[in-house]
């Protein structure tokens, strides 16, 4: 092997390259880590008003629903083959099963509460992010633990099994885990090694969500503000057409259980879409 001879100038400039490099590098971990840790400390905090205010006129914004259809949403809700269907306080009930530490439960927690905001009112909100140790550590997002949802249309329930630090939280009724068992944990339908998975969300017994409809790395460089920022004014961004693809998806499977109302949403263009793509 030939012997490459540098003199002390060449040398101190590569090792110069090497530190800037490994700067640049450290600079970059040091500021995303930070940015993720600086959100904990909004960890159960309560949503502000304001925030849900603008929130909700993101969700009621139809001309943007409209424009964006199903966005960049896949895996849809499939059919779940019951013929019971499922209700609470007289109306169609909406199941959601997730955990505060869940990155995929992370994003899909945005996307349901534009939905539901299209048919009532949330309050006692929270904010929160997910495990500082799973997938997409720090996801900004909220957390249905104490909230408190109004509709005329559907009932909704929200179960957060977990922290964002893995300690127990909320239990399910049994009911609750009669419904889990037989359409995540114990479903044939689903690939082995995917049951027993979160987020799930039952649509009435009439369709059944598991999984995920969007990944959470698209939020997860982003803080509240910053996603409600794009929302209201970049229809084109990554955050935007996945939170509200995804919210028109589940709108859809909402206005499939509690017979189109209001007709302010469920005559929109949009359902027509995502129920032509998805057979809902």
């Amino acid at each position: 092997m030939a012997k490459v001879n540098l003199s002390k100038k060449q040398a101190y400039a590569i090792i110069g390259v090497l530190i800037v490099i490994v700067a640049v590098i450290a600079l970059y971990e040091n500021s995303t880590s930070s940015a993720g840790k600086a959100d904990i400390k909004f960890d159960n905090v309560a949503v502000s008003s304001s925030y849900l205010s603008q929130l909700y006129d993101v969700a009621t914004n139809m001309t943007l629903a409209n424009n964006i259809g199903i966005g960049t949403a896949s895996s849809y809700p499939s059919p779940s083959g019951s013929n019971v269907s499922l209700t609470s306080d007289g109306m169609p009930e909406m199941l959601y099963i997730g955990a505060d530490y869940c990155p995929f439960c992370a994003i899909t927690r945005w996307g349901m509460i534009v939905a539901l905001m299209r048919f009532g009112n949330f309050s006692k909100l929270h904010y929160m992010t997910s495990s500082a140790t799973d997938y997409e550590p720090n996801t900004a997002t909220f957390t249905f633990y104490n909230s408190s949802y109004s509709s005329n249309y559907v009932d909704f329930q929200g179960v957060e099994t977990l922290t964002n630090t893995y300690k127990p939280l909320q239990n399910m009724t049994n009911e609750e885990g009669v419904i889990f068992s037989r359409f995540d944990s114990n479903n044939t339908a689903i690939p082995a090694d995917e049951r027993d998975a979160i987020p799930f969300i039952d649509f009435g017994n009439k369709t059944i969500q598991v999984g995920a409809e969007v990944s959470p790395a698209i939020i997860n460089p982003y803080n509240w503000n910053q996603v409600l920022s794009f929302l209201q004014t970049n229809p084109n961004s990554p955050v935007t057409q996945a939170i509200i693809g995804e919210a028109n998806v589940f709108t859809a499977q909402i206005c499939n259980i509690d017979g189109n109302k209001p007709a302010s949403v469920c005559n929109q263009r949009f359902v027509k879409t995502v129920d032509g793509i998805t057979g809902a």
